[in-house]
């Protein structure tokens, strides 16, 4: 049928237009009457937003696809598979930065999932259906890493250098380092962090890293656990700590290739290491002589590895101190000025780095790693700074006081690690530590998007006997989901309101924390009454709490993630 087309003179077609630019407002009246009729939310007034805070996206944040319960964004197997292998490049951080591979759900927790057992029991035992990963067990059975038993993985602390209890490995240890003297410790290749597990018996708080792997996640089983653990390689960038922080780093048939690239990978175990502290290494190639024929290779072959290996050794300063057993251990110098001397006379030119052109030592969040030797400043020239911790001890007291009205289960041992997003100097650390919660702290110092630190506090945190990590919170962590039982976070929404979007930080708390953890979120009132309209979306229940300090004007808003 066709459409009959009606001609009007030009004078007609005037009126006709004049006719409908009147009636027009009238029925745009009637229109908008019938919708407020209908509809009370046409009319509702929405106030301009304090931050950037983009909440017309969504009302509700619904639950990510079942394939996600493990997702862990800056370490996608199917995102590292764009990157190249070369020097296990592919397993650094590669983050989505953006829709539509930037998530906007939220990681749903396993079928079955459990409340891990408390601390000290969950050294020893994890519940299958929060880890369901069986392979390693059957991987390394012959190394006793974990074993399955019924609905529970038990770790009976075996490791590929010790596969009859990591207990006995750190007893030998002992009899060749002053354990009592050391705070903190690197373990790189940690496995399952049995390591670190054996350590916390002399008071030594270890950060344990290992790439994500294909026996589906030897770090998760750590976290699980409790214990100390990141995601992190010996790559092309630095790892994600300042200059001169561990009092020891450890290797256990690690797998690094110490000497390749000029030493590039010894040559960041000693930017790490303090003046005075310890590498210890353990498996191939040390002890070769005894032990060629059990791992499989050529004597040759590991008698040149270990000998370039003392070179390296030789050529950062490091004083050999013992090789008994499967082990060696070298000690860092306390300074440079001798064994420069030493090794000129030897013929030997150690490179040191440039403090014009090469990156500062602290540097350590996308930094590439430099193969050279930074100097041991004098007490003089560090430039790092002083901090008076009396006030700030004071003020964190009264502060972690309050957090323990608030949750009274803080002292029980329900929660086990925390999260510290913003931890300043470690002060709440430092705190929790003093009133004797059996907690310990992940400190995490915020950097910008260019990896620009406005106060670089992190040096300090470690000279406390901390640890803690860089980080840019428009970015995901280096954990797997459900791996804190409780985060701490001050002034974080406040420091980042004009770089990223904020919901996407508190999807990403929601991703770390345990089903049944908790947030201590601390910040401005106007910034929590935003962050509380984020969090009631995401279905969290969550409850503003007065500061409790005259002195302060924050505001608390405490979420339980049930």
């Amino acid at each position: 049928m066709k459409m009959a087309w009606v001609t009007l003179p030009q004078s007609q077609n005037l009126n006709l237009r004049t006719i409908l630019l009147c009636l027009f407002p009238c029925s745009l009246f009637l229109y908008l009457i019938y919708s407020y009729a209908t509809s009370s939310s046409v009319f509702t007034f929405t106030p301009q937003p304090l931050l950037d805070l983009d909440y017309s996206r969504h009302t509700t944040f619904e639950f990510c696809a079942s394939n996600y319960t493990n997702y862990c964004p800056c370490h996608d197997p199917r995102r590292q598979k764009r990157f190249p292998k070369v020097r296990m490049f592919r397993k650094e951080r590669h983050c989505p930065q953006s829709p539509p591979e930037r998530l906007r759900c939220l990681i749903p927790r396993p079928v079955g999932y459990k409340t891990p057992f408390p601390w000290p029991q969950s050294k020893d035992s994890a519940w299958f259906t929060n880890v369901p990963f069986p392979k390693l067990v059957n991987y390394k059975k012959s190394q006793n890493w974990v074993r399955l038993e019924g609905d529970r993985f038990l770790f009976p602390g075996g490791g590929t250098s010790f596969p009859d209890g990591v207990n006995g490995y750190v007893h030998a240890l002992s009899r060749l380092l002053p354990l009592p003297h050391i705070r903190t410790a690197l373990d790189v290749g940690c496995g399952v962090a049995s390591f670190g597990a054996a350590l916390m018996d002399y008071g030594i708080l270890t950060m344990s890293i290992a790439p994500s792997d294909e026996h589906e996640g030897q770090v998760q089983f750590a976290l699980e656990r409790g214990l100390p653990a990141m995601l992190g390689v010996l790559s092309i960038h630095r790892l994600p700590f300042p200059s001169r922080s561990f009092d020891m780093a450890h290797c256990s048939r690690c797998l690094v290739p110490w000497t390749d690239n000029d030493g590039l990978y010894l040559r960041e175990m000693d930017r790490i290491l303090r003046p005075g502290g310890y590498w210890v290494l353990s498996g191939p190639p040390i002890n070769w002589r005894v032990n060629y024929n059990a791992w499989g290779r050529e004597a040759k072959e590991l008698e040149k590895e270990q000998s370039m290996l003392e070179e390296l050794a030789m050529e950062l300063c490091w004083e050999k101190v013992a090789e008994s057993d499967q082990f060696a251990v070298w000690q860092k110098s306390l300074n440079h000025m001798g064994c420069i001397h030493k090794l000129k006379t030897w013929g030997r030119h150690p490179k040191f780095c440039n403090s014009s052109s090469d990156p500062d030592p602290d540097a350590g969040w996308y930094t590439e790693m430099s193969a050279c030797i930074f100097a041991i400043p004098e007490e003089k020239d560090t430039h790092r700074p002083r901090v008076n911790f009396d006030e700030d001890n004071r003020r964190w007291r009264r502060r972690v006081s309050r957090y323990g009205e608030m949750l009274k289960s803080l002292c029980c041992g329900r929660y086990r690690n925390v999260m510290d997003m913003n931890a300043e100097f470690g002060g709440f650390a430092a705190t929790m530590a003093e009133m004797k919660y059996p907690v310990w702290v992940m400190n995490v110092v915020p950097v910008d998007a260019k990896g620009n630190i406005n106060n670089n506090s992190l040096p300090i945190i470690f000279e406390r006997g901390l640890i803690g990590t860089y980080m840019d919170w428009c970015e995901a962590f280096s954990t797997y989901p459900r791996t804190y039982d409780l985060i701490h976070a001050c002034g974080i929404f406040s420091m980042y309101k004009d770089k990223c979007d904020i919901s996407d930080i508190l999807i990403e708390m929601h991703r770390i924390v345990r089903p049944k953890g908790a947030l201590i979120i601390r910040d401005d009132r106007d910034v929590i009454m935003r962050v509380k309209e984020t969090t009631d979306e995401m279905r969290w229940n969550g409850t503003l709490v007065s500061s409790g300090d005259s002195d302060e004007k924050d505001m608390i808003l405490l979420v339980d993630n049930a």
